[in-house]
């Protein structure tokens, strides 16, 4: 028995536990709808990791921790998942947070789950992790994460280990029933903390109105190899708050501000310890713990087992509550919990009592008045502090104040209200200032960090502007040294080059275009002065003279240095020129003979004239036409060398292109096919689109290199025939070539050089179009009545032969799946499947390629 201290003030409320702990601990009924908070803890709430829909099993992690301080969450019983949204939460604020809402199968199936068989073997990080994700939080006071704590021997020197199991709180037993049944599993959870933290010196702390369970923990200690000190300090109120046991059992006292640790000592609850136990014996996540369910209101005032997210009604009509007679519903005790409004809200792992109270047991609170200065809250206050100055600050809102009078040390335990002559609800002052000093340093760090971004935005752009004048200034100097080697440089080095004729004509036709347009101008000016009988018709008169002569020097200059280049040109005629004349001649004689059919279907005069008009222009047409093949011709053979065909080569290029595009599309299709994919239609029409691409390529290519084989060399039988695949492809890029041109011609200036040769192009690829189409039909044709006789649907062939080849990419995605996930599983059945999908998938493609 160790030594006992004291700490200041603390009260002696009635105690009211007898009610609750004339019954064992029972199990609570399984509802029918448990709803599970994502944050039953301190710190930041888990992450789902399921979605409605799924069924889950008793055990199964349902949200993961997300951060340092933060713990899983698992499922208390099997069922569905109906729901992720907020609900009401046990919170003095009453607001809602999120939560898993799990509809029970009446089943409470478990997942499989076996504990460590020897905790020790494994390193202390490996420990905590495996505590970490079994979800256990201290179920003592603001549910801490335990993990953390049992993180502490990292970074501090743990001396003592403080077990506590004062309980002070009137009406609650949760803890005091824990220990008389259970009592090995605190002392088996003491040991896993034990190896974790390596104290020197352990207690358990509880208080003297605990006979029983007094004597059953001090049985289970004596079965323990370790040296733990049962300490039975006197009962007063609020002994079991962590910074006052630390002081009654080492005399110890924790500084403002710091933590245990900070001395070298670690508390946690009995509740805690059993539940460490579970999780690393016997693999139970932290899904259930007791709740005392008691108050005048209720026939049967007992503890229950409740599994976490069982509404409090659930307790209530286990407890067989007097509806009639209820007049207050409170969570926790009667000193730090708090009234709640919902009796569907649920339990979770700080919820050590419910007290269905009625309006003699806990009347509603008189009306508070003004403070008389008695100094009753200072003497019994726990923490030392000055409740009656933190009322007036808090009142006030002089929070700053506040905080400097150690605010934040007030543990909330309500003895300072509870002694008030006055009834001040001085907690819930603190409570307030306690939270708008949290929001204005939450908003102070957001304007310190949108500061530091503003600054550090404001550096860069300094920067920006400082780079950006080396930048200019390293131009500079570049500049000024290049300048000053070409000056320094000889000559004959500086002496410009010569201009090509091409370039010299070009500037000639330049000059004469802005001659031209200022004789305009001049002659716009003259007609306008006329008009308006200027005064200075005579300068414009000469302006206009001067404006003429120098248009028409610039046009004869012009045309003397083109009379020249094209006499002096050793290359032959301009092949661009030619073909713009033949499509200008096809386009003229195409008016010419809509003009005659027009006069001939009105009966107009001058028939005779038109037919003669006609018959020239078919006679230009043809000469043009004529003209454009030979200098195309004549230009061919005189840039290709012997043996070799550009064109050829490109049109092969071209084909190969248009076969890979092919393939990648194939395979897209066949994976859409697999996973059911909606868009697997649409890519079949981009499919079709391609192979028409790919084949118009190959029968070009095929048809250029047919033309070019000499007569005597045996020709392959791939080259000697235009398959289906190679007209649609060349249907497909004349038919892309004729709307490219249609959408130009619609862009050109109606009556333009550029006009016309775009109408003369659109009828050339309309007849070569209709031409592919007309051959593409023969051939399909003949296609399908090849199929057709041998009782083939070659349209169905083709989908069938499709989803074999994503039948055989599906099994080797499985077969590769099971090999990442179970290196040594079996995969006879997977690879009989994939050999079956492959021989199948090349059986269909074998007939296919007879027809294709």
């Amino acid at each position: 028995m160790g030594k006992i201290f004291a700490f200041h003030g603390g009260i002696h409320p009635p105690e009211n536990k007898k009610q609750s702990t004339r019954s064992p601990i029972r199990p609570a009924p399984v509802p029918a709808q448990l709803t599970v908070p994502l944050q039953q803890h301190i710190g930041a709430p888990a992450k789902p990791c399921v979605q409605p829909g799924h069924h889950v099993l008793k055990g199964q992690v349902i949200a993961l921790a997300q951060g340092k301080i933060s713990t899983s969450v698992h499922a208390p019983s099997s069922g569905t998942v109906i729901e992720i949204a907020p609900k009401p939460v046990p919170h003095v604020s009453g607001l809602s947070a999120p939560c898993i809402v799990i509809e029970t199968d009446g089943k409470d199936t478990w997942i499989d789950h076996t504990g460590l068989p020897d905790y020790t073997q494994l390193k202390q990080n490996e420990l905590i992790d495996y505590i970490r994700h079994h979800g256990i939080s201290g179920m003592g006071g603001a549910g801490f994460p335990t993990d953390i704590k049992l993180h502490l021997g990292d970074d501090h020197i743990v001396n003592t280990l403080v077990i506590n199991a004062a309980e002070c709180e009137p009406y609650i037993t949760a803890d005091d029933m824990l220990l008389r049944e259970r009592a090995e599993q605190v002392i088996g959870g003491i040991e896993i903390i034990n190896y974790l933290l390596r104290p020197s010196h352990i207690l358990i702390g509880i208080e003297d109105n605990k006979s029983h369970a007094i004597r059953v923990l001090e049985e289970a200690v004596r079965k323990s190899s370790l040296n733990i000190d049962i300490v039975v300090v006197p009962t007063k109120y609020p002994s079991g708050g962590e910074k006052q046991l630390i002081k009654l059992l080492t005399g110890v006292e924790v500084p403002s501000g710091k933590i245990p640790a900070d001395v070298g000592i670690v508390c946690q609850n009995v509740g805690t310890a059993a539940a460490i136990h579970q999780a690393v014996t016997q693999g139970i996540p932290l899904i259930s713990r007791i709740v005392t369910v008691t108050g005048d209101a209720v026939r049967k005032p007992q503890n229950l087992e409740a599994l976490i997210g069982t509404p409090f009604k659930t307790l209530l009509t286990a407890a067989d509550l007097q509806e009639n007679k209820l007049s207050r519903l409170v969570m926790g005790g009667p000193m730090m919990g708090f009234t709640i409004e919902d009796d569907q809200i649920p339990v979770i792992k700080t919820s050590n009592c419910i007290i269905a109270a009625t309006l003699d047991e806990m009347p509603p609170a008189p009306p508070a008045l003004a403070c008389i200065r008695c100094g009753l809250c200072e003497q019994v206050c726990p923490a030392e502090l000055l409740p009656q100055q933190l009322h007036w600050f808090a009142k006030s809102r002089e929070l700053e104040k506040a905080k400097h009078h150690n605010l934040f040390d007030c543990i909330e335990c309500g003895a300072c209200s509870y002694v008030c002559p006055s009834n001040i609800p001085l907690v819930q002052y603190y409570r307030y200032a306690k939270n708008e000093i949290r929001e204005e340093e939450a908003e102070q760090r957001k304007a310190e960090q949108a500061r530091q971004r503003f600054e550090a935005r404001q550096a860069r752009l300094e920067q920006e502007k400082v780079d950006k004048e080396n930048r200019r200034r390293e131009r500079a100097e570049q500049a000024a040294k290049a300048q000053k080697a070409k000056q320094a440089a000889p000559a004959s080095e500086s002496t410009p080059k010569a201009t090509t004729p091409g370039d010299e004509l070009k500037k000639l036709k330049t000059a004469a275009a802005i001659a031209r347009t200022k004789l305009k101008k001049a002659q716009t000016a003259l007609d306008k002065a006329k008009a308006e009988g200027m005064d200075d018709l005579s300068e414009l008169t000469e302006q206009h003279q001067l404006a003429e002569k120098a248009a028409n020097e610039a046009q004869q200059a012009f045309e003397q240095a083109e009379k020249s280049a094209a006499t002096a040109a050793p290359s032959g005629p301009d092949l661009k020129q030619l073909k713009t004349q033949a499509a200008v001649a096809r386009t003229k004689l195409k008016k010419a003979q809509q003009a005659l059919k027009n006069a001939e279907e009105k009966g107009q005069d001058g028939i005779e004239s038109l037919r003669t008009t006609v018959q020239e222009l078919e006679a230009k047409a043809a000469a043009a036409q004529q003209a454009f093949d030979d200098a195309e011709q004549s230009n061919e053979a005189s840039h290709t060398a012997p043996g070799e065909n550009p064109k050829l080569n490109g049109l092969k290029e071209d084909a190969e292109k248009a076969k890979a595009t092919l393939d990648k599309a194939e395979k897209a299709l066949a994976a859409a096919i697999e996973s059911g994919s909606p868009a697997a239609e649409k890519m079949k029409a981009g499919v079709e689109k391609l192979s028409a691409k790919y084949q118009a390529a190959q029968s070009a290519y095929e048809a250029e290199a047919k033309s070019t084989t000499p007569t005597t060399a045996p020709a392959k039988k791939e080259e000697a025939q235009l398959d289906a695949k190679t007209l649609k492809q060349n249907v497909s890029i004349m038919r892309t070539k004729l709307k490219k041109a249609e959408k130009a011609l619609g862009e050109a200036d109606a009556g333009s050089d550029t006009a016309v040769e775009l109408k003369a192009e659109i009828d050339r690829l309309t007849s070569l179009h209709n031409e592919a189409k007309l051959a593409l039909e023969a051939v399909e044709a003949k296609q399908q009545a090849d199929a057709a006789k041998q009782g083939i649907d070659l349209k169905q062939l083709k989908v069938d032969a499709a989803m074999a080849r994503a039948a055989v990419t599906k099994a080797e995605r499985a077969i590769k799946k099971q090999q990442e996930t179970e290196p040594e599983a079996e995969l006879t059945s997977l690879k009989e499947s994939l050999l079956a999908a492959q021989n199948h998938a090349e059986q269909l493609n074998k007939t296919l390629s007879q027809f294709e």
